[in-house]
């Protein structure tokens, strides 16, 4: 899964971030806080302060504490509620037996927008299983949306302020 990008729910104004299937033809919405879109927006467009994000600072410790994170993995739904893990390793040269390696790995339960925050910033894949995407996914129609933004930016440059509001309030 991708970023796709974040959007506002119409109803209640809260953010929701959109992520997109590989196949680039189902998107899986999920619904963050404000606080939490900010973080994910500062990871994706590389936003760095004097005074770090607390994502940045996770990021930070693992590289101290010679852990990577290898994915993110939201896993299930429960309660309305997405479930996600961190699969986090230790970086390790050692040519060890698969059981040794597998003992260098582990995983944190984390909320998917701390998880996405995260991936976004350790450069990390975000992965979700199937069964969710199939039971949370909505269609997207790439061709139509470009079509339709398109159409929508040739609307605003033929119209003046005065005469949009007039199209919105139907006094054409």
């Amino acid at each position: 899964m991708s970023v796709g990008g974040l959007a506002l729910d119409a109803s209640t104004r809260n953010p929701i971030i959109l992520l997109l299937d590989p196949s680039q033809r189902r998107q899986v919405p999920i619904w963050i806080d404000h606080a939490q879109a900010h973080h994910i927006m500062a990871g994706i467009k590389k936003l760095y302060t004097d005074s770090p994000l607390s994502h940045d600072l996770m990021v930070s410790i693992l590289s101290l504490g010679d852990l990577k994170l290898k994915k993110v993995v939201i896993h299930s739904i429960e309660n309305g509620n997405f479930q996600a893990v961190l699969q986090i390793s230790k970086n390790s040269n050692k040519k060890d037996s698969n059981d040794e390696k597998e003992a260098d790995s582990f995983e944190i339960k984390a909320r998917p927008s701390d998880a996405i925050a995260l991936a976004v910033r350790a450069s990390c894949g975000i992965w979700m299983l199937e069964e969710v995407v199939s039971k949370a996914s909505i269609a997207v129609d790439i061709n139509a949306d470009e079509e339709d933004q398109n159409e929508f930016r040739q609307f605003l440059q033929g119209i003046s302020p005065s005469s949009l509001i007039n199209h919105f309030n139907g006094n054409d």
